[in-house]
């Protein structure tokens, strides 16, 4: 592999690391109404644990609630249970065809523990993207017996380390905008 390739190389798995932390940063509960809230409710389906996302079409009709149309009406009561047992804090109400939804909104406390949530996330990603650095840097430090020469070694280096600065600024800039939300009123 050539200097850019592994740059290349880290600046992607760089950014799969944002883009997990972008789906995380989804799933939090902002007091908003968001589809993205139940991506990881799982119904038992027929004995199958499936993603509720393919079992229904899930809309928001206003800002403060969530409207559950399900394919097939016999899985009404499925989805039900798997929302109740998600560990969301949401309570469905079923009339029979579709599953409401009302978004409560949250108390100071709850979203105290949201953001100490979204900065854990946010450092869970930091870890991922330094720890890509340190690979991608263990790979051109070995590139120094293969003749390369010191300044291009350091030049890779520095390529690196801009890669990793621009990641990491994003992540922060992601944390910052998800905490905002999550504490605006």
């Amino acid at each position: 592999m050539t200097s850019g390739d592994f740059i290349v190389d880290a600046e992607d798995r760089m950014k799969k690391a944002i883009a997990n932390l972008q789906q995380e940063l989804q799933t939090i509960r902002t007091g908003r109404a968001n589809p993205a809230l139940l991506d990881r409710v799982e119904v038992d389906y027929y004995g199958t644990p499936t993603a509720l996302k393919g079992l229904a079409n899930i809309s928001t009709p206003d800002g403060r609630s969530l409207l559950i149309q399900p394919y097939d009406k016999s899985g009404l009561k499925d989805i039900e249970q798997a929302i109740h047992k998600s560990g969301l804090g949401l309570t469905p109400n079923s009339d029979g065809s579709v599953i409401r939804i009302s978004i409560p909104t949250l108390t100071e406390d709850r979203r105290k523990e949201l953001v100490k949530v979204v900065k854990k996330y946010g450092e869970e990603c930091r870890v991922a993207v330094r720890n890509v650095r340190r690979d991608s840097a263990d790979h051109i430090k070995k590139q120094k017996g293969e003749g390369v020469s010191e300044d291009e070694i350091k030049r890779r280096e520095e390529s690196l380390q801009k890669v990793t600065d621009k990641n990491i600024k994003e992540i922060d800039k992601l944390i910052h905008e998800k905490e905002t939300e999550v504490m605006d009123v």
